[in-house]
């Protein structure tokens, strides 16, 4: 039966390394992390950033001229969804965010109908 060290905590090690004289041969703010699988490692991230599936925001892009108008989703388009759920929306022109402010209920009504977009809580429109 193969035998393991003993792991001991970050301050432990710092005080047995003073106590013996040792020095750390790690910077003092360094975390150290259980080594994990590649594999959970790329599927966390492809979970995380929606690679391989469709995303919410895919889903409102694809139903935005419908939405807004096809005058106004030319001059506008879906950013992100933030993690408070609040879609970003970047507006190309002043009067068509102030257009889309003035219809933000019925729009986010229209946008909480959507599979995967009932967390969806508030419109941002940005100038961009």
């Amino acid at each position: 039966m193969p035998h393991s060290p003993q792991t001991f905590s970050k301050l432990a090690e710092e005080l047995i390394g003073d106590f013996r004289g040792i020095p750390l041969a790690e910077p003092a703010r360094m975390k150290r992390r259980p080594t994990r699988e590649l594999k959970d490692l790329i599927e966390a991230l492809l979970v995380k950033h929606h690679i391989g599936t469709h995303s919410p925001e895919d889903s409102i892009r694809e139903k935005w001229a419908e939405f807004v108008g096809p005058a106004n989703a030319t001059y506008s388009h879906v950013a992100n969804i933030d993690p408070r759920g609040r879609l970003i929306i970047l507006a190309s022109h002043s009067t068509v965010g102030s257009e889309l402010g003035m219809y933000r209920e019925t729009i986010l009504a229209k946008i909480r109908q959507l599979p995967g977009c009932g967390h969806v809580r508030e419109l941002r429109i940005r100038a961009g």
